[in-house]
This record gives C-alpha cells, sequence and structure tokens, in this order.
C-alpha cells in the first residue's frame, strides 16, 4: 500500500505544471532547518584534567523573521554521554546495621548528561513532548529492567538516581546556557566534568517552535583517556589477572616502604 501511495504521489506531482512543482517544492524546503558545529571533536583526559567548556555554535535556516524578533524559537542543546544500564540500591537498617536492602536497575541510561538552553526546558515545551524525545534531566526514559516488584518505588528510585548523578557532577544542566549571537546564530556552553566517563558522546541540539518540535541536529564526540590513565585502563581491562598481582604487590610495598620510613628506633 505505501509503494501504491508513493507511486500516486509521484504520478500526481508529475501531471503538475512546472511552475505548481517548483511552488510546491519551495514550500517544503521552506521548512526551518538548524545546523551545528562543536569547538572540538576531541577531549583529551589527561592527570590534571579537571574539567572543560565545550562550545557548540549553530544556525537557523528559513526561519521567520517575526517569529525570532518576538522570541518564539527555543533551542536546547544536550550532551549525552555513553549508554549503560545502572543500578540504584536503598539502604535500610537490620539489626543495627545499614544493609542494602533493596535495588532497581535502570536499562541503557546516559552515564553523564549536560544541558543548555535558550530558557527552562519545562517552559519550551509540553512533559509529554520533552518525555518523547527524552529532553532533560527531568525527562529522560529511566525504564526499570526485570521485576519491578511494588510500582510505587520506581519514582522514588528514579528520583535517587537522579539526584546521584546531580550530586556527582555528571547531570548538569543551564537553562540560559543557548544565547542568541545574532537573530540567527546562536551560542551554547557545556560543562564537561572532571569524572565524565570516556567513550563517544553524542551533542544533540533541539529546535523548538512556539512550543513544537521542528528541527533536530547530533555530532558525535569522543573522550578519551591519554597517557598513564589509559596504560592503566588498558591494563585493567585487557590484563585483569595481572593488574590485579600488579596491584596488591604494589600496595605490600609501598606500605612496607612506609613502616621502614616512619619507624620508631
Amino acid at each position: 500500500m505505501r509503494h501504491l501511495a508513493a507511486l500516486a504521489l509521484i504520478c500526481l506531482l508529475s501531471a503538475l505544471p512546472a511552475s505548481a512543482q517548483m511552488v510546491l517544492g519551495q514550500a517544503l524546503d521552506d521548512k526551518e532547518h538548524i545546523q551545528i558545529g562543536t569547538s572540538t571533536g576531541e577531549i583529551a583526559i589527561t592527570s590534571d584534567f579537571h574539567g572543560a567548556d565545550l562550545t557548540v555554535f549553530g544556525s537557523l535556516d528559513n526561519a521567520d523573521e517575526l517569529l525570532l524578533a518576538i522570541g518564539q524559537y527555543d533551542i536546547v542543546v544536550a550532551l549525552e554521554g555513553p549508554k549503560n544500564d545502572a543500578t540504584v540500591r536503598r539502604k535500610e537498617r537490620l539489626f543495627g546495621i545499614w544493609v542494602n536492602r533493596r535495588q532497581m536497575t535502570f536499562e541503557m541510561v546516559p552515564e553523564s548528561y549536560a544541558l543548555s538552553s535558550t530558557r527552562a526546558v519545562d517552559g519550551i515545551a509540553l512533559s509529554q513532548e520533552l518525555n518523547q524525545r527524552g529532553i532533560g534531566i527531568d525527562h529522560l526514559r529511566l525504564t526499570p529492567t526485570g521485576y519491578v516488584g511494588n510500582g510505587s518505588n520506581l519514582g522514588e528510585f528514579r528520583e535517587a538516581y537522579r539526584r546521584l548523578k546531580q550530586t556527582n557532577g555528571l547531570y548538569q544542566r543551564d537553562p540560559t546556557g543557548v544565547r542568541f549571537v545574532s537573530p540567527t546564530l546562536f551560542r551554547a556552553t557545556l560543562r564537561i566534568p572532571a569524572n565524565i566517563p570516556d567513550g563517544v558522546h553524542m551533542v544533540r541540539a533541539y529546535l523548538f517552535k512556539s512550543g513544537i518540535f521542528v528541527a533536530q541536529k547530533e555530532l558525535p564526540l569522543r573522550v578519551v583517556k591519554t597517557g598513564i590513565e589509559q596504560t592503566i585502563t588498558d591494563a585493567a581491562h585487557e590484563q585483569p589477572l595481572l593488574y590485579g598481582f600488579f596491584a596488591v604487590f604494589l600496595a605490600v610495598v609501598t606500605g612496607w616502604s612506609a613502616s621502614v620510613l616512619f619507624r620508631r628506633d
């Protein structure tokens, strides 16, 4: 049926006069587009890395001048880290001891997330739209895996996960981090924390017009460890047994050396 519909549309367009085809093609091309670029395509993590700022430049194409003048266009820029399963545990008191009693695992959630926008995202679009596209810390998809049990705890574990990530600086947001430097050019600043995970991150820019999603653009950003940090990481993953023996040996030597140096005769 789809092929027949597409064929019928092609035949209809072919039957139109050339002038009508030109007007129709121009109308399709008049939809707003967004283009972005980043100040760098790779972040190198060294021993003295204390975090950095990532600058994202962008432009709007085919934007309505009147809507621009009255501020009806909004832009949200997000830096989303690699996705992985995340487990949240809740401690409870048992016989006077705090132990992990309950836990919940969320599947394929970003390990880090930084957001900048022209204004608070909840004021840009409806929650349903933000939830559908996973835009904003409060609207990321946190889907539990396996048996959930008492569903009333789901919201509590989700809130705990967001709180832990924000406390560690891995989830950040700046409601005024995107600014227009000209009627159609904008600039966004995203903060990269010192403990950012390595891997391929995605820079995503979303364009909204009067609260309605219009367009999206994305670019990859590589975060890599260099120097001794990368050597240690490779050894831990590729030779875990030797790495473990070396770690124990180093701890023993360090402890023995400290006892000799600070020994009182």
